[in-house]
């Protein structure tokens, strides 16, 4: 007799088989910085209204417990394409800044190179942020012979590289193209050099100057842009909206061609600068940020709006997330806008508190997921590809993607009973670590705080500063995170750092 575990499977691959002959398609839409709180359809006080995140959503089903695996860009980014925790290679702290090595190791596998070997169409289109090795010249940046082995930094203290610097006739190794992508169309990140076009491996246009923003300002926060090489007149407020065109015109020319496609379109929005077009300026109640979101939902309905002209609407999963929390600007605007980004959740990007990490998570596949489902599963970014691989049919070698989880079963069944991930693991730019199981959230650190929690905030929140060497929080009767009960609960704090040491310590699943 089958067990119930194995009738279910059998299930989904039965579903995905008789509603669509032919594989699935793939959509990965990932925003930048938008916090739990920033769709409308998870924040009923929300001063921004995201139709098209809210009809994907009606469309899917949404998870209220999903999380980055990180708090910080980077390393997220690194865990949802590998389904393997970053800390587990080269990105232990920090994010890949400007001229960085390659976070992604040789041979490693992502998502892109899974369905590639399926017979996948693939393309990464916007913000890449894990590191490249750049045709800098001999002696210089990552050619200086005394690099140490990997970093992801400049190197020689030097981050002010000029454009004589490199030499922008050779190939830009090691990128998206190198990791499974058949295609690549971006500018690296939005804020950092170089400020040109990159289609696959070659800049299309030399950068012959340092980037000069001269007096413009942004309507909100800073330009946060990191000095270096830039095309002749570079127009950053142009950027969003170009990837969102190619974006489109990507999926348009897959029409006719018969084979499978999977599209991870990283949008540089609504990261810093905060930079709304025009003709969104005002379109909310949340100020220029709150724009940007607006801008941001438009680009994912651009995105759908062309699978479904296209006639692939029926037979694409699409996947909208972000890669962790909201920026500090969003205390700001908690006072002028009354507006949270982090929803109730306590904390932004970086912290080791719920907002840190807690991000928005939607996934539509038209006939196997059923439409309007609101699921309460645990689940990580990092279990993204082990559901592709179920849902497409693809092979994830033995050895690989070891911090991955098979969520379809809670996708397609809305009454699913068990528990598919039991645990999941926090981390952030410092190094820190904290572990989720159940309730329970255990801080490895004195407290979750990473980015500064105004004093007018705690008050508001009636949080207090947190003591200790470790900090114990349960969700279910504090989900504010106000009260640390460390003390109160030893053996629980013990149980759940043995079991982070644990999963530290072993490329093996522990659940």
């Amino acid at each position: 007799m089958k067990s119930g575990f194995l009738v279910l499977a059998t299930a989904i691959a039965s579903a995905a088989t008789s509603q669509n002959a032919a594989p699935p398609n793939v959509v990965i839409i990932l925003a930048d910085d938008l916090g739990y709180g920033d769709i409308s359809c998870q924040n009923q006080n929300s001063k921004i209204k995201t139709q098209w995140i809210d009809q994907l959503s009606s469309e899917g089903i949404r998870f209220t417990d999903a999380h980055s695996a990180s708090g910080v860009s980077s390393p997220s980014r690194y865990s949802l394409l590998t389904g393997r925790y970053h800390w587990r290679g080269n990105l232990k702290t920090g994010i890949i800044n400007q001229w960085g090595d390659p976070a992604i190791e040789e041979g490693r596998m992502t998502i892109a190179l899974m369905l590639k070997e399926k017979g996948y169409k693939t393309a990464c289109i916007g913000k890449w942020h894990l590191g490249q090795t750049w045709p800098f010249r001999p002696g210089l940046g990552q050619n200086d012979s005394s690099k140490i082995s990997w970093s992801n930094i400049s190197m020689n203290g030097k981050e002010n590289w000029t454009p004589d610097a490199f030499d922008w006739s050779m190939p830009i190794k090691d990128g998206p193209t190198a990791k499974g992508f058949d295609y690549y169309f971006g500018t690296g990140t939005i804020n950092f050099p170089p400020y040109t076009w990159i289609e696959n491996d070659r800049v299309l246009e030399i950068p012959t100057e340092m980037l000069n923003l001269g007096i413009l300002k942004t309507d909100e926060g800073s330009w946060e842009c990191r000095p270096g090489p830039a095309a002749k007149g570079w127009d950053i407020t142009r950027v969003p909206g170009r990837l969102t065109d190619k974006a489109v015109e990507w999926i348009n020319d897959r029409r006719g061609k018969g084979e499978p496609f999977f599209l991870y379109y990283a949008l540089p929005s609504p990261h810093a600068p905060i930079i709304p077009e025009e003709e969104f300026r005002a379109t909310s109640q949340a100020g220029a940020y709150g724009d940007y979101v607006v801008q941001t939902d438009m680009a994912v309905g651009r995105v759908l709006v062309a699978l479904r002209l296209n006639g692939f609407e029926n037979n694409t999963i699409v996947i909208f997330t972000s890669d962790n929390g909201p920026e500090t600007y969003a205390y700001a605007r908690i006072k002028k806008y009354d507006h949270y980004s982090m929803g109730n959740w306590r904390g932004l990007k970086r912290d080791l508190w719920e907002g840190g990490t807690r991000v928005p998570f939607i996934v539509r596949y038209p006939g196997v997921i059923k439409p309007s489902t609101v699921s309460k599963q645990l689940i990580c970014q990092t279990d993204i590809i082990a559901t592709l691989a179920s849902f497409t049919g693809a092979t994830l070698p033995a050895g690989t993607c070891e911090d991955s989880f098979d969520m379809s079963a809670a996708m397609i069944n809305e009454t699913f009973p068990g528990i598919i991930r039991e645990s999941v693991i926090y981390h952030t730019i410092n190094g820190n670590f904290a572990i989720r199981k159940g309730a329970w959230v255990l801080i490895e650190s004195t407290t979750g705080e990473v980015s500064k929690e105004p004093e007018w905030r705690k008050a508001e929140y009636g949080s207090h500063t947190d003591t200790g060497e470790m900090v114990l929080y349960n969700l279910e009767s504090d989900p504010g995170q106000k009260e640390n009960l460390i003390t109160l609960y030893c053996e629980k704090a013990r149980e759940l750092r043995d079991l982070l040491e644990n999963i530290r310590n072993s490329d093996l699943r522990l659940n």
